[in-house]
């Protein structure tokens, strides 16, 4: 198939066609009529609104923006832009009002679209800030309308078409081509001001092309939609799955992903290394506290499921015995833990960060396929990925077929291709300091093994030179603590000091269960963390836990904190990347002691 037969809007037309009564978006626990939304529904109320905003006069490559919570309503909104060959701009829902402002401004965004009242009173806050917004449609009916231009989203939904406007879609249904610009995605930036991406449709029609050549999806497939639209990564992903005929569950409210995946036992789902990190530490936790034979019967099923995956990537020998072996431990172990994740997940593709090689080979021994990928907004998500039959522990899979990389100097990964941004939205400077000769600068270093898996071996803007002369990659050294099911939250701290330090948030629930066992008194989480025996206690899991980091990598000294890292603090990203010099300003004196001063 050619690339224009995998612009967005028409493949997802195509679909409709195909199969228009089967299910494509449902709302987790959503009443109706978001509950379940067929692919016929979808196409007309995203067509119904896109001619609303045509009758509105919204222009031609105009920008929308979409500030809320995962949804059904969320995809028909940007559907219904895109339809009218507008541009949308998702801003994460927990963004401060100034945060806001700054893209919708940026942007020059004349339309917003929230879900609720919390978003409605912010998005009326920003009237006052943002000229150009005309109009603010909201999903939830619940919500009384403060102003004469504002709109419930199904208030247009049902309105009728205007013949114009309807004369006016299908014109630029007709016109809508591959260089248009899909959406503007500011990045959330651990420093300085975000930048606005600009992924035109040809970046996504060539992700979804590129995709069905790398994995196993099929028609009528389950995702569950739980990390945030706002970010490439679940978007693209979503995109994919409405574009080659799967079902699009949306979860709102992410403290019940654990719920959310029993209930709709999806097939695939999009997956950061802290989810996944969560799950082994939980299974850490309980196995901690099993008898000794449990642990034995435990650690034999992780050696066979092991060696069965290897004979499965064709990098060992397996026989009758280890079939036999397999089947058992499968039985008595892997079993259940799949079912704990809904028992059909087919493959998890996973982003944002390093996975732990001991997490990744835990969920490979229980047969629950981890894609590793490596990618960046500016790459339209994915550059490379593993797949069913090539995972490499440690590497992030090869270069998906239409994208090419190289190594240029410093080891930085070089990126070119179709998925590639054309730059960044107004800024020339920025973009030309971007590239080199047409290659994007990811600013991560890698390096490539005989067969073309990639490696991440550090983060070149995030590497931390101690004052002896090491370099200290963070990510890595908070990997490997970070898998301890006492650690919610971990932050080193190392540039231009002498050794390694870190601010630790405790995982609550687990400390306090460990309390309640060892009888320990304490009044308040503060007075727990300073309990002498709750700091010798992290102190001897951390020694266990950085066992295999070289000794200047290691952290010496630590501080628990009480609270956590959170986007509301803007300690962290909404994508739960560490805004470091905000923290270290934040916890100034903290750190300053730990290194006597």
């Amino acid at each position: 198939m050619s690339l224009e037969q995998f612009h967005l809007v028409r493949l997802l037309k195509a679909e409709t066609q195909h199969n228009p009564d089967a299910i494509a978006l449902k709302g987790f626990e959503m009443a109706a009529p978001w509950d379940a939304v067929s692919r016929k529904t979808f196409d007309h109320s995203s067509d119904s609104l896109a001619m609303q905003l045509i009758a509105g006069g919204l222009g031609v490559q105009a920008r929308v923006g979409i500030m809320s919570n995962n949804c059904p309503q969320w995809t028909v909104a940007d559907v219904a832009s895109l339809k009218a060959r507008a541009v949308v701009v998702p801003i994460y829902p927990t963004s401060t009002l100034e945060q806001a402002a700054y893209i919708l401004n940026d942007a020059e965004a004349s339309w917003l679209f929230v879900d609720n009242a919390e978003r409605y009173g912010l998005a009326c806050e920003l009237r006052a800030l943002c000229p150009q917004l005309k109009s603010i449609v909201v999903f939830d009916d619940a919500v009384t309308l403060a102003h004469g231009n504002d709109l419930h989203l199904s208030q247009l939904l049902m309105a009728v078409p205007d013949g114009e406007a309807a004369k006016e879609l299908g014109v630029r249904l007709a016109q809508a081509n591959l260089d248009d610009l899909l959406t503007l995605i500011y990045t959330s930036g651990t420093t300085g001001e975000p930048k606005g991406v600009m992924l035109p449709h040809r970046a996504i029609a060539s992700t979804i092309r590129q995709h069905d050549k790398r994995l196993a999806f099929t028609e009528g497939d389950v995702s569950l939609a739980f990390l945030p639209l706002s970010h490439i990564f679940e978007r693209a992903w979503s995109f994919y799955v409405l574009g080659r005929g799967g079902c699009n569950v949306y979860l709102t409210d992410t403290n019940r992903v654990k719920e959310a995946i029993a209930a709709v036992r999806p097939h695939t789902l999009c997956v950061v290394p802290r989810f996944l990190e969560k799950v082994y530490s939980a299974v850490q936790d309980k196995l901690s506290r099993a008898p000794a034979s449990r642990k034995a019967l435990f650690a034999w099923a992780m050696s066979v499921g092991g060696r069965r995956f290897e004979v499965a990537q064709g990098r060992a020998k397996g026989g009758v015995l280890l079939s036999l072996q397999a089947r058992l431990a499968d039985k008595l172990v892997g079993r259940k833990i799949r079912d704990v994740l809904g028992g059909r997940l087919k493959f998890m593709p996973c982003g944002g960060a390093a996975l732990n090689t001991d997490v990744g080979a835990f969920f490979n021994a229980v047969n629950v396929p981890v894609l590793c990928g490596y990618g960046l907004t500016e790459t339209t998500a994915t550059v490379t990925c593993n797949t069913l039959d090539n995972r490499v522990p440690g590497s992030n899979g090869q270069c998906l077929p239409e994208v090419e990389i190289r190594i240029g100097e410093n080891d930085e990964i070089l990126v070119r291709g179709d998925t590639v941004m054309t730059g960044y939205y107004k800024r020339p400077e920025d973009t030309a300091s971007a590239f080199d000769n047409g290659w994007f600068k990811t600013g991560d270093a890698g390096r490539l093994d005989e067969a073309g898996n990639l490696f991440i071996t550090d983060r070149i803007k995030e590497l931390m030179k101690t004052s002896n002369g090491k370099y200290i990659a963070p990510q890595r050294v908070e990997g490997v603590v970070g898998r301890c099911p006492f650690i919610e939250q971990v932050a080193v701290i190392a540039d231009a000091r002498n050794y390694v330090t870190a601010l630790i948030v405790p995982a609550y629930e687990a400390l306090e269960a460990w309390a309640r066992e060892k009888g320990l008194k304490y009044e308040s989480p503060l007075e727990l963390i300073r309990h002498s025996h709750v700091l010798e206690h992290f102190e001897a899991r951390l020694k266990l836990m950085q066992e295999g980091l070289a000794g200047f990598e290691q952290i010496k000294k630590f501080t628990l904190l009480p609270d956590a890292f959170t986007t509301e603090s803007g300690l962290i990203t909404p994508t739960l990347k560490l805004r470091r010099k905000v923290i270290y300003h934040k916890y100034q004196r903290e750190i300053s002691a730990m290194y006597g001063n």
